[in-house]
């Protein structure tokens, strides 16, 4: 008996080497490596006055280190330009520009997505505890706000991914409220 789990230990010695030695830093250097990325979202939101989930579709772009574009095409077209910490949104013939730097919990929120895309630890830590769990081949990043006024508003974002592409986007907010984002990647024509 001692035999079979010495030998079972050895044989899973590397897997599990392997994955004891993949962490946080890792992770976001691999996610920094990407400098471009063209995907398509499914969104459900999740909100305690409605019945039924709002779903909404579209696509998203991101050019490292800070340009974040979510265009949504269904139900109805709008879009959300974040560029060099300024927050364009557009709906309908309505334009908003808001700096992101006016709006605290706006911009801790905006750094956790555009952090972790850009691979900046530093950026995410400002604002959240992380927690990595998983793999490379299939992880979780847990960001749990540490500003009591962050936390008023965003209870926690969790990010999950498979090697180096964000694959969803789950934000439970203090309220209850949460939304759910699909993501898969699209090649550029």
């Amino acid at each position: 008996m001692r035999r079979l789990s010495a030998a079972a230990a050895l044989m899973l010695a590397p897997v599990i080497g392997h994955a004891a030695g993949w962490d946080i830093d890792q992770l976001l250097h691999g996610l920094a490596q990407i400098r471009s990325d063209h995907a398509g979202f499914v969104e459900k939101k999740f909100i305690a006055m409605l019945d039924k989930p709002v779903e909404s579709s579209g696509e998203l772009f991101y050019t490292a280190p800070d340009h974040l574009e979510k265009r949504t095409l269904k139900p109805k077209p709008e879009s959300m330009i974040l560029d060099h910490g300024t927050l364009v949104i557009e709906r309908g013939r309505q334009i908003h520009r808001l700096q992101a730097q006016d709006y605290p919990e706006l911009a801790a929120f905006i750094d956790s997505i555009r952090g972790t895309l850009a691979g900046d630890r530093r950026a995410l830590e400002r604002n959240y505890r992380l927690e990595l769990n998983g793999s490379a081949e299939h992880w979780t990043l847990q960001l749990l706000p540490l500003d009591e006024k962050i936390r008023a508003v965003v209870k926690r974002i969790r990010i999950a991914g498979v090697r180096d592409a964000v694959r969803s986007i789950e934000i439970t907010q203090a309220d209850g409220d949460s939304s759910l984002m699909f993501i898969e990647k699209l090649v550029r024509p």
